[in-house]
């Protein structure tokens, strides 16, 4: 028998992340099953102990627990679908990339099949499995996610549930590389515009770190505790004035004949939100304009503010 520290898994893809979360269980010592579309893929997983499943059904069917990551949801439930009856009682860990929408979708597609499902999105590259930081989202079933997260940990240490809506992963997920991708759009962007005026991007660089750590970073939990209660202060720098910095910032990037789409779009918002009457408010304001673009209450907003 089988404890629960090293209870059986199964993998399905065999991708860089499917393969690397397959090592990772593998290394934490719990039995793993895998099948792949192309069976060459599991060759090097074999030699560290895997089992090979001839067919989705077999791996299935080799314990309780079904990690799957492929390409799409879509290709997911294809390959899941495939198993048939197997499915009945299963617990299948969906870590393929898609859209809440999709997710949700999934999680109503697996009850229909018998099969008790979590929906993940992975913040990590395959290098990142099975450390004890990183990070994978899960949504769905609180009992399947607490029955399992034991042996979750093998492929992260720092996983998090986020409730009971199969969708929240995916859309932490995509909100976070949002982030990421916007922060980095923005130091590219400033790294042109001093580059332009023949300033070295290694010169720049340390004024940019003391930037973020101590102007920026500190202001995060500060605009996330205003959007929370819908009220912005201005903190000295109504957003009336960072009007007249975002026209400087624009006029600065057309002279260094620099991209100026980035301060565009940051003065086309700032100026939405002063006609709606926030010209006396704090940039956090502009988050009435990137959440209601036209104005009006979106259909699954809990709250209708101004």
């Amino acid at each position: 028998m089988t404890s629960e520290n090293h209870a059986p898994v199964s993998v399905i893809g065999l991708g860089s992340m499917g393969s690397a979360l397959a090592q990772a269980f593998l290394d934490a010592g719990h039995p793993t099953t895998v099948w792949n579309r192309s069976p060459g893929k599991a060759d090097k997983l074999l030699a560290s102990g895997a089992t090979r499943a001839a067919t989705v059904a077999e791996a299935v069917s080799a314990g309780d627990l079904i990690v799957i990551c492929v390409l799409d949801y879509q290709a997911m439930r294809e390959i899941v679908g495939s198993a048939g009856d197997a499915l009945d009682g299963r617990v299948i860990v969906n870590l393929t990339s898609g859209t809440p929408e999709e997710a949700r979708e999934t999680a109503t597609w697996a009850a229909g099949r018998g099969v008790r499902y979590l929906d993940g999105a992975i913040m990590a590259v395959p290098d990142m499995i099975g450390g004890a930081d990183t990070l994978i989202f899960y949504g769905g079933s609180k009992a399947v996610c607490a029955a399992h997260a034991s042996v979750l940990t093998a492929i992260a240490g720092g996983g998090a549930y986020l409730g009971e809506d199969a969708g929240l992963p995916s859309l932490y997920d995509v909100a976070l590389l949002g982030l990421m991708w916007t922060t980095w759009a923005g130091l590219l962007h400033s790294l042109a515009l001093v580059g332009a005026g023949g300033v070295p991007a290694s010169a720049f660089l340390p004024y940019a770190q003391a930037w973020f750590e101590h102007v920026i970073g500190p202001e995060i939990p500060v605009i996330a505790g205003q959007v929370d209660q819908g009220v912005y202060p201005d903190a000295d720098s109504a957003l009336g004035m960072q009007a007249i910095a975002i026209e400087h910032l624009l006029d600065a990037s057309r002279a260094q004949q620099v991209d100026a789409g980035l301060p565009q779009f940051l003065k086309d918002r700032t100026e939405q939100a002063i006609r709606r009457g926030h010209a006396g408010d704090g940039f956090g304001s502009l988050f009435e304009v990137l959440r209601r673009p036209s104005g009006e209450c979106p259909e699954r907003a809990e709250v209708c503010r101004n």
